[in-house]
């Protein structure tokens, strides 16, 4: 992993987290810092092939993320007791909807990505 894709990644999370705070968004400041990256990404195909190699390295260590947040639920478990059905609901539903979003996206970054190195093959062979 380079250090100025993982810079990049940072700072956009930083432009979600600043545009939450200033515009008073009930949205997560990194889903925004996300959305903010996707349309950088739209509309410069050269930060997304410079994000890529780090982006593909983030994804194959992706359940490390997950960590911290199992470790905060074993810590509050005694606090939870008193709303676990809503919590299981909350979890299986906003679990089947990350799973289908990402899907989705991780799709159409495929097309888009496949079809642009297909471009690139054919001026190269011409």
């Amino acid at each position: 992993m380079n250090l100025p894709p993982l810079a990049i990644l940072l700072v956009f999370q930083c432009l979600g987290e600043g545009a939450a705070q200033l515009l008073g968004l009930p949205v997560p400041g990194p889903v925004i810092g996300m959305l903010l990256l996707l349309i950088a990404f739209l509309s410069s195909p050269r930060l997304a092939q410079l994000m890529e190699p780090t982006s593909w390295g983030i994804l194959q260590h992706l359940s490390l993320l997950f960590v911290p947040a199992g470790v905060g639920v074993i810590a509050a478990a005694g606090q939870l007791k008193g709303d676990l059905p809503a919590i299981v609901v909350a979890l299986v539903v906003s679990t089947v909807l990350a799973i289908a979003v990402g899907a989705l996206v991780t799709n159409a970054a495929m097309k888009r990505f496949t079809s642009a190195r297909q471009a690139r093959s054919d001026e190269e062979s011409h």
